[in-house]
């Protein structure tokens, strides 16, 4: 039986998704199915009961998901403990963000860090998504920091955090004085979006579709800043990530709705390449990025999802046992 089966048992049920498990371990979701197939045939047991809707997991599958987990964890110990030289804190961390991190709210985790590791410098530089990407796989930045995170063969993404996005608006738009907007409202509004080809685009087309609005593109970017210009200069209404106008809004020069009767969450994650193993100081750094904020805005979702409110990701857990295919 082999570590790599052991894994996507517990990604499958972390994730609650055979398909998110298969895109985290760079396989196929058939692939998943057939190694938690071969699990069970040799243990002689089901864990997963398929009968049912949410699948759940057996009696013996919580059982065996616990002792998998404990095991795992006791082996990444093992290698951690292999790439601990002290030596290699002194290595500099390289980052790479999409430019809606804020560097703002990227100094805080700096900060942490250097008080733990004031010898070891973290460097931040700010690219287009694509570029973010082609950083990490080709080695020369260690973490990326992207909205929608697509795991692969090469890549591991970590869930981060959620951003609510909100409608946007000039403050002498006729909506300014509302204080929430119903998405129905938007509908044949002209829009700033972003530029065709990137994720959120496609997340946002998406969600208006499911949704059965329509709106008027006027302009297109491919960030957020020349976003909220045009939106200030009155061109059109968007949907943006709430964090991200919070300095806008605070000076008043642009105002920020919620949606009344849905939620657009834009998912954050932190990419990192699979092999070489990261270095001791770019795992610190990620570590840090992995506890909580001082201002905590979220936990990651596959993609546009409709919820109640925005949480520091903490990790899922299936001890209730639900599954979700």
């Amino acid at each position: 039986m082999q570590l790599e089966t052991l894994k996507i048992f517990c990604d499958v049920v972390s994730w609650q998704s055979f398909s998110k498990a298969a895109q985290v371990n760079g396989v196929s979701q058939s692939a998943v199915s057939q190694a938690i197939a071969q699990l069970e045939r040799r243990l002689r047991v089901q864990l997963i009961d398929r009968s049912s809707r949410p699948l759940q997991l057996t009696t013996e599958g919580k059982i065996f998901y616990h002792g998998c987990r404990e095991l795992l964890e006791r082996f990444q110990a093992l290698e951690r403990s292999l790439h601990s030289n002290p030596e290699h804190l002194h290595l500099p961390v390289r980052v790479v963000a999409i430019y809606s991190v804020g560097l703002r709210d990227m100094n805080q985790y700096i900060e942490r860090f250097r008080r733990l590791h004031p010898s070891t410098a973290v460097h931040i530089e700010y690219l287009h998504p694509d570029q973010v990407y082609q950083r990490v796989l080709d080695g020369t930045a260690d973490l990326g920091l992207v909205s929608f995170p697509k795991p692969g063969r090469k890549l591991v993404a970590l869930a981060w955090r959620e951003e609510i996005m909100v409608v946007v608006c000039a403050p002498q738009h006729p909506w300014a004085s509302r204080r929430e907007i119903r998405l129905a409202s938007l509908q044949d509004q002209p829009f700033v979006h972003f530029e065709k080809g990137l994720v959120i685009r496609r997340q946002i087309d998406r969600f208006l579709r499911q949704q059965g609005v329509t709106v008027q593109v006027v302009m297109e970017f491919d960030n957020i800043e020349n976003i909220k210009k045009a939106v200030e200069a009155g061109a059109g209404i968007a949907l943006l990530p709430e964090p991200t106008l919070r300095r806008e809004v605070e000076a008043g020069t642009l105002v920020a709705l919620p949606l009344a009767d849905a939620q657009l969450i834009r998912p954050l994650g932190i990419i990192y390449r699979r092999s070489p193993r990261l270095s001791l100081a770019a795992q610190r750094f990620l570590d840090i990025l992995r506890q909580p904020d001082d201002n905590p805005s979220g936990h990651l979702s596959d993609g546009p999802t409709l919820v109640s409110a925005s949480r520091k990701s903490t990790g899922s857990s299936l001890v209730q046992a639900s599954v979700r295919a």
